[in-house]
């Protein structure tokens, strides 16, 4: 009876006209008390919102931001999205109690909760939107209760997790047949359960919808039968799953009224088939980053005039670009870059296309004629976004000279040569990219226009020294000009750009000292490989938002400023090569994945009160810190004991070490990497147990220090240890056999140490050369020349097994058995045969005799020839 009662409600609402500024609704007391009951209960900033934190009585409540109502003044819609809201909402919220709510809006706030099920008392909605609310966990079975909802979005791409399991999906739409928009992009609809039934799935009751959005759902595998049942769908989103085993040809056939299709990141592996002319009314297409092959046939595009956005990034598409893209007059944007387009291409011959706004052809086999575009500013490319990154151009395009719209241009990765023109700087440019080019230098004047966020003018050969100028108000985010032969100073100008989150002049001659004011805002900071002078600012702000920096390489003094302990989001930091005078900086982060202090003037032990649990790369080598390894508090950095990061390091990453005796750069950290690296200092003491419990290790590095004792046993659990220096230190005792275990083991140095015994025996350590053991004087076995002196005892790690153990043991017992047999007859025969005895010793007496007779002579043959060389001399 109740629920017909609140349909009833909703019927006779439908048509009510509501508007949030309407004067003539008159708002209810008790819908005003409702509301403000509600916003008592929220948690939410007030510095961050723009609606609840103006709800109060001094205005009617149907005037209050975010809030409209009926004709009646019954409150019909809240849209409280982007206003920071956290905490929970309870079931017995007063949200649930606006009856006549029919769109409610929750979405990028940050509950980081459940969704709550009291949502199934709001059954008058026809539009919930929860997206990016932080929600988590099971999506509530509730939500298929509000039967008139006619728009469900639960949309979660960033990092909370949704689900679909109980219910799943064809239990929460089973009663939502008014359903014309679903948004599930990022929920988790096929876990391990439910896999096996997703190709069943039942979707037929939703006749009505039109917008189907699914992108990062883990969906595998073939859709379901019924999928193509969904005649009416008009937008179809699938991005980020795997659908290799669906076939195009069935997609093109059965929705021929799509209007947008986005399949980015799909796995798909086949040829674009000749059904995708079947979609007369396609506007948007998306089939970026797949696997994409073949040649696009030249007519594919035709009839095909209402599409406005076409993006095949990124795919193994050859042979010409087709000829029927030149025939349509809606196309704005069109990106076909990183594919294996070839040939010679005329670029006029997109001046067929007035509308064109977005042109991307990089990363392609193609050499780009530019030469006959229209340079006129009246005439041609209309353009706002160009890329021809990699396209064989040896100049600069006459005609984006004269194009004032461009707003993006990338040109890298060519063989421009001469100068950068003034006039890339007269434009109103957002995003520009020389780098990768032949040019050497700058046409005056220096003055980056505000507008312009990102330049990269990185790998040139420009010369001479930096005065580029950036104005006051620069929108500037990230400048790189590294690898070049920029001279001077750092200009104080630099400062201005007080946007500026990525900073990179690395491997240039720059000089002088960092300007104070240039870390205060910095995200990104490499300034490494120049003859950089003075101490580091301490100029951190409080509120830090420093995750790179990266200094080695330059002349630098001092110490390490204090307040880089504010940047509570730092990642990496490379000091090495300088002439730092510290202790070891405690005052660090607990977020670094990469610290480099090696070559420097570092002392004291590394003692801290302090964890770093993402530790994957240690380089404090050639330093002049000293202190027990024991010390070290091994345990805590749990990160280089499972193998994998926190997160992906994404940022860029440049850090040379030495990897297996040869110095090498790290362009990137792989999942399961990690190093440590204390060599050429003075530590001094045992090596701690607890070494071994970092089981992602791949290099260790402990030599040229003053350690002693014994090689830990549980040195045996690095398994993925592929470089281990010990060398020149005062290690004693037994190799032990467990190091014969390590399978990965490529580099292994124990020289120069006071290890004694044989080397163990294993598969990998037998690989090894002597070079590894030498200056261990106690040493025996394979592969150093010197034998064991007890060679019936097998050496440490000795392990044959089956025939192979059993042909040994009967080599030596063969061994045996003959040298008892030999000697206990000459034995028997020496106590029971007279005649043998006598003969036996008599010739023992004839060879004793004989070895006195000879060495006599030898003596007289020496005297004679000493007198021989005596009567020379005289003579002369």
């Amino acid at each position: 009876m109740l629920s017909n009662l609140l349909l009833l409600i909703c019927i006779l609402t439908s048509s009510s006209i509501f508007t949030t500024h309407s004067y003539n609704n008159k708002c209810l007391r008790h819908q005003e008390t409702l509301l403000l009951q509600l916003k008592h209960e929220l948690i939410f900033f007030p510095s961050s919102s723009t609606k609840l934190v103006r709800w109060n009585e001094s205005a009617e409540c149907c005037l209050w931001h975010g809030v409209e109502c009926d004709a009646s003044g019954h409150v019909v819609s809240l849209q409280l999205d982007e206003e920071d809201i956290s905490g929970v909402i309870g079931d017995l919220s007063s949200l649930f109690r606006f009856k006549y709510l029919k769109k409610l809006n929750l979405a990028y706030n940050g509950f980081n909760d459940a969704i709550p099920k009291g949502i199934g008392n709001l059954t008058c909605l026809t539009h919930l939107n929860l997206s990016h609310a932080g929600f988590v966990g099971q999506v509530p079975s509730e939500i298929s209760s509000l039967t008139r909802l006619a728009s469900l979005d639960i949309s979660n791409e960033f990092g909370n997790t949704l689900s679909l399991e109980h219910p799943n999906l064809e239990m929460l739409v089973q009663n939502l047949t008014e359903l014309r928009e679903l948004y599930l992009d990022g929920v988790n609809i096929t876990s391990s359960d439910e896999r096996r039934k997703w190709s069943h799935i039942e979707l037929s009751h939703l006749p009505n919808l039109t917008s189907l959005s699914m992108a990062g759902c883990s969906l595998y595998g073939p859709l379901p039968t019924s999928f193509w049942q969904l005649h009416s769908l008009s937008i179809l989103r699938l991005d980020r799953n795997n659908l290799s085993a669906v076939a195009l040809d069935d997609l093109f056939t059965n929705f021929p009224s799509l209007t947008t299709l986005t399949l980015r990141e799909c796995s798909l592996k086949c040829s674009i088939p000749s059904t995708f002319g079947n979609l007369t009314e396609l506007i948007h297409v998306d089939l970026s980053y797949n696997s994409l092959i073949g040649s696009l046939p030249s007519t594919l595009f035709e009839g095909l005039s209402n599409l406005v956005y076409i993006n095949l990034w990124r795919n193994s598409f050859s042979g010409n670009i087709p000829q029927s893209l030149f025939a349509l007059p809606s196309l704005l944007y069109l990106f076909l870059g990183y594919n294996q387009f070839n040939g010679t291409f005329q670029l006029d011959n997109f001046q067929s296309l007035p509308n064109l706004t977005s042109l991307d052809l990089s990363g392609n086999s193609l050499s780009v004629d530019t030469g006959n575009v229209n340079s006129s500013s009246y005439g041609g490319l209309k353009l706002k976004g160009l890329g021809l990154n990699s396209c064989n151009l040896s100049s600069f395009p006459d005609f984006v000279k004269h194009n004032m719209d461009l707003k993006y241009l990338d040109l890298s990765n060519n063989s421009i040569a001469g100068e950068v023109p003034s006039w890339v700087w007269g434009k109103r440019l957002g995003y520009l990219n020389l780098s990768f080019n032949l040019l050497t230098n700058l046409q005056k004047p220096y003055h980056i226009p505000a507008s312009l966020e990102s330049i990269s003018l990185e790998s040139n050969q420009i010369k001479g020294e930096l005065q580029l100028s950036i104005p006051l108000d620069s929108q500037l985010w990230s400048l790189s000009l590294a690898n070049n032969s920029f001279g001077g100073s750092i200009p104080i100008s630099f400062c201005n750009a007080t946007n500026l989150q990525n900073l990179d002049m690395s491997r240039n001659k720059l000089s002088g000292s960092i300007p104070r004011c240039l870390l205060e805002n910095i995200s990104d900071l490499d300034l490494s490989r120049n003859n950089i002078s003075g101490n580091i600012p301490d100029t951190f702000p409080m509120v830090c938002s420093l995750y790179y920096l990266d200094l080695n390489n330059n002349a630098l003094e001092g110490k390490i400023p204090k307040s880089i302990g504010s940047c509570m989001n730092l990642g990496y930091m490379n000091v090495g090569n300088n002439m730092i005078n510290d202790t070891f900086p405690c005052m660090l982060p607990s977020t670094l994945l990469v610290l480099v202090l090696h070559s420097n003037r570092f002392h004291g032990d590394l003692r801290c009160n302090k964890n770093w649990p993402s530790l994957k790369i240690l380089d404090v080598s050639s330093n002049h810190f000293s202190g027990s390894l024991e010390s070290i508090d091994f345990s805590s950095w749990t990160s280089m004991m499972r193998g994998y990061l926190d997160g992906e390091f994404e940022r860029k990453l440049d850090v040379a070490l030495i990897m297996k005796g040869q110095m090498v750069e790290l362009y990137k950290i792989w999942e399961d990497f990690s190093t440590i690296d204390l060599s050429s200092n003075s530590f001094y003491g045992k090596l701690p147990n607890a070494i071994g419990d970092l089981t992602s290790l791949h290099q260790l590095n402990l030599s040229h220090n003053a350690l002693d004792g014994s090689i830990p046993k549980s040195f045996g659990r690095l398994s993925n240890l592929e470089s281990l220096d010990l060398s020149v230190n005062q290690l004693a005792g037994q190799i032990p056999e467990e190091l014969g275990g390590l399978t990965f083991l490529s580099v292994l140095n124990l020289s120069y140490n006071k290890f004694v015994g044989a080397i163990p025996i294993g598969r990998q350590i037998q690989t090894f050369t002597a070079d590894s053991f030498e200056g261990n004087s106690g040493l025996c076995g394979f592969p150093l020349s010197i034998n064991c002196s007890n060679t019936n005892v097998p050496p440490p790690g000795y392990n044959e097994t089956g025939e192979e153990r059993k042909e040994i043991e009967w080599e030596y017992v063969c061994a045996a058995v003959g040298y008892v047999v030999g000697v206990g007859s000459i034995v028997w025969l020496l106590l029971f045969c007279r005649g043998f005895r006598e003969k036996y010793f008599g010739k023992i007496e004839e060879v004793v005799e004989g070895m006195f007779i000879a060495r006599d002579m030898r003596r007289r043959r020496a005297r004679r020839a000493a007198a021989a060389m005596n009567r020379v001399i005289r003579r002369q």
